[in-house]
């Protein structure tokens, strides 16, 4: 240990790899090295780098620098996602500008990553924050609103009353603001959308595509899309003369609808009651607006609801059936209103009995008739009580009834999604203003495109405070400005975007980061992508790779991208906890990354988070040794500074058991690595360095080509997770040029055929000998030569019940 000293190694390739430019990508035409695009989800910066940046960009860079070594041209670029509501509180609390504290946490970010060893392309750096970067947001926007696709509605939104802002539905979880955690409630707003739900079946459909992303992540990704296949259903109600659309996905049971029932807080709720019930209405109108949705659509709340004083006319039979206005039904669903069948949907049967309302059983599934038990029966059977459906199976039924209501001019097939627009507009400042300005003549106004960026005013401290209307409304002279068409006086939009907005194409900017006439340059995208491995967390699944897949598809129908899925393989980690729990000042349980380092080397922290385990499963640090990974990377250090033999002579005459392990080594790391098993990987790498210790203690010695051969191919592979150890030890092996660059080893075919295989026997389970067998040995040979064994014998009573042969490696003995 006294000659390896971590700190000196990271200050010594630290400085060397800057003044190289280590890890630049090349742009040059005339490269002829394949192009590969590794990407990690970029940073926010609230802080010093903690131990989940730790763990992913570990993760990342193995892949990055695996590739680099395979000879290919890698761009692994690295910016910072910097506009954001941590920055505006700071800046509230601190009687500041938000830009101070975001560049200044920036900037320690940059410091930590650079001494952190990740091969970052650093002339690529950027901030979503930056003029030159939102900028182009703002250019798409206007493409967008252009195409019909961003657009201004009223409507019920998600606000959060802590933040003073509205949010996406995306971002409230559990009915809590994703962010602050503070309960969400609904307010009536005029707002931006994108119109997302243009591109919802072929978000679904490019999901083929997909091949590389964890199916966890793609279930993810259909459920919150959520295609479902009914018919739209009219329904007349009365005293209105247009008929009410109603989605299903049940039609089939349309006999076995007894009510009828619109969100509390639809418009159609407040058009249709009665005077005589307006009152009730209103009373329980302002109940339910104190409600999240997540509290509305609790099964085990209690139903409430209040009569509009209204019939609806069942389409199939010309029954009258009573509208009522509740909470569990959601204004956002359909078009607002159901019809309620509560027989065969326990929501449906709970408000019915709650209220004393009609059950009427349409579908026979064996099961005890559930006016009588308080149990709906939602399955599949024969359709009764349905007229010229009755007898028919789910699908017979839902298909004939949609013909019925086709002929009948009473309702059609329909398709529905659970996914709703993008609502991106938020009440606060420190985003990218959106460029639109209202007109009083001319309406909604485009910014034109010579004059952006609209670039943010200056405001700080007391003046960012949330009061339920944007901040940048109190910038005057920001805000009152001439009608770019009529040249009258207008206002600009006072709304910021979303902060997704500049995550959602931020991976296309990085392919020309100085580009001027874009926001990327289309020749450079169709070079660089789609990216061939993005890594980041879970947590995202819905959120930021929705969107992102979103813009792709647009850019795609604009001509700007060639591709329209722009992540093809997701690796997701998973967290590094402490004593089985998430790291929290509360429990008192955080683990400071940089105190780690300080501690034992930034290598023995890499290699440490890689060799915990599989990159999708948690790392409880707890668990695992920072102080075993430092002696580990001590010894493969001595082994590569003690190697004699002069580089560049011939490997062959070497130690052969050496020279098989080597080979084994590169075979197995290379499958390993491309698999994603990292944390297997690390552990031949160890395996083959204490094979190369005992070659040279107590074999052919230091001089033997064959140490040189497994010491070089140490740092090579070392290179992935180590690479401060690795860069010192390929040069103290008399090596020049980065080892990062030292390419790959290849396998030798003959050196892989083994003579002979470890055969592990087994009686009851328990190892009682272990068997040196030829590799073709077969199943019946195998299972004779186990039970002639001598060891074997005292275990046995007579013939074995069962005898389990799996060729080469085992057999197991059931006595």
């Amino acid at each position: 240990m006294s000659e390896y000293d971590p700190q000196a190694l990271q200050a010594k390739w630290q400085q060397r790899w800057e003044e190289q430019d280590t890890y630049r990508a090349s742009d040059d035409p005339a490269d002829p090295r394949e192009r590969r695009y590794m990407l990690d989800m970029f940073p926010y910066p609230s802080g010093d780098l903690h131990m989940g940046h730790g763990e992913v960009f570990a993760i990342g860079d193995v892949v990055a620098r695996y590739w680099m070594q395979k000879g290919y041209n890698v761009l692994h670029p690295i910016g910072w996602d910097s506009f954001g509501l941590p920055a505006e509180n700071a800046a509230i609390k601190r009687n500041a500008h938000p830009a101070e504290w975001t560049y200044a946490n920036i900037e320690t970010q940059a410091t930590s990553f650079r001494r952190y060893g990740i091969s970052f392309d650093w002339s690529r750096r950027l901030h979503t924050s930056d003029p030159d970067y939102y900028h182009w947001n703002q250019w798409l926007f206007i493409r967008f609103f252009e195409r019909g696709l961003a657009y201004r509605k009223g409507g019920l939104v998600n606000w959060c009353p802590n933040d003073q802002t509205v949010l996406a539905n995306e971002q409230v979880v559990a009915g809590k603001c994703e962010r602050c955690g503070a309960d969400v409630i609904r307010r009536e707003l005029t707002q931006w959308y994108f119109k997302i739900t243009e591109y919802a079946q072929r978000l679904l459909d490019d999901m083929e595509q997909l091949v590389g992303w964890p199916e966890r992540l793609l279930t993810m990704q259909r459920n919150w899309i959520g295609r479902s296949e009914g018919a739209d259903v009219l329904f007349e109600v009365e005293g209105r003369e247009e008929p009410v659309h109603v989605y299903t996905t049940r039609p089939d049971t349309l006999f076995g609808a007894t009510f009828f029932v619109v969100a509390a807080d639809a418009a159609l709720a407040d058009e249709i009651v009665t005077d005589a019930q307006r009152p009730a209405f209103e009373a329980y109108r302002a109940e339910v607006a104190r409600l999240s949705d997540i509290e509305r659509l609790a099964t085990d709340k209690e139903k409430t609801g209040v009569f509009l004083g209204r019939h609806a006319i069942n389409p199939v039979n010309g029954e009258r059936i009573p509208v009522w206005a509740a909470d569990y039904v959601l204004s956002d669903y359909g078009h607002g209103a159901i019809m309620a069948v509560p027989a065969h949907d326990q929501r449906d049967l709970d408000f019915a009995r709650r209220f004393d309302l009609p059950v009427k059983v349409v579908v026979h599934t064996g099961l005890a008739d559930p006016g009588e038990t308080g149990e709906a029966t939602p399955g599949e059977g024969m359709l009764v009580n349905s007229g010229p459906l009755d007898g028919l199976s789910k699908a017979e039924g839902i298909a004939r009834i949609i013909e019925i209501l086709q002929a009948e001019g009473r309702g059609t097939g329909a398709v529905n999604f659970r996914l709703r627009d993008w609502l991106l507009s938020r009440q606060r400042y420190w985003g990218t203003p959106i460029p639109i300005i209202h007109c009083p003549d001319c309406g909604e106004v485009p910014v034109p495109d010579e004059q952006l960026p609209v670039t943010l005013p200056d405001l700080r401290g007391e003046a960012l405070a949330p009061k339920g209307v944007a901040p940048l409304a109190s910038a005057a002279e920001w805000v009152n400005v001439e009608c770019p068409k009529c040249s009258g006086p207008a206002r600009r939009d006072t709304d910021t975007m979303d902060t997704f907005v500049d995550s959602s194409w931020y991976f296309l900017r990085y392919c020309s980061p100085g580009y001027a006439d874009g926001p990327f340059d289309p020749e450079q995208v169709r070079k660089w992508g789609p990216i061939d491995q993005y890594v980041g967390g879970i947590e995202h699944a819905v959120l930021h790779l929705l969107y992102s897949r979103f813009f792709t598809k647009v850019l795609h129908d604009m001509g700007m991208v060639g591709f329209t899925e722009p992540f093809l393989r997701m690796l997701n980690q998973g967290q590094v906890i402490n004593g089985g729990k998430a790291m929290s000042k509360s429990l008192g349980n955080g683990v400071d990354l940089g105190r780690q380092i300080d501690d034992f080397g930034v290598d023995a922290v890499r290699l440490t988070m890689i060799f915990a385990g599989p990159p999708e499963d948690d790392i409880d640090w707890a668990d695992v040794s920072p102080a075993a990974s430092q002696k580990f990377l001590a010894r493969a250090l001595r082994v590569m500074s003690e190697v004699t033999s002069e580089p560049g002579a011939a490997f062959e005459g070497g130690d052969a058991e050496l020279r098989k392990v080597t080979h084994h080594t590169i075979d197995e790391v290379t499958k390993l690595v491309e698999g994603q098993r990292f944390n297997v990987a690390v552990a031949r790498m160890m395996e083959l360095t204490s094979a190369t210790r005992k070659a040279i203690d107590s074999g052919p010695g230091a001089a033997d080509p064959a140490v040189r051969e497994a010491a070089e191919t140490l740092a090579v592979t070392l290179s992935l997770v180590a690479p401060y150890t690795a860069e010192e030890g390929w040069e103290r092996l008399g090596r020049t040029g980065s080892v990062a660059f030292a390419g790959w080893p290849t396998a030798d075919p003959a050196l892989l055929v083994q003579d002979s295989v470890t055969c592990v026997v087994q009686v009851a389970g328990k190892v009682r000998d272990r068997l040196e067998v030829s590799p073709d040995i077969t199943e019946e040979d195998l299972r004779a030569l186990a039970l002639g064994s001598e060891k074997v014998a005292p275990y046995l009573r007579g013939a074995p019940r069962k005898v389990i042969v799996r060729a080469p490696k085992l057999v197991n003995i059931v006595p």
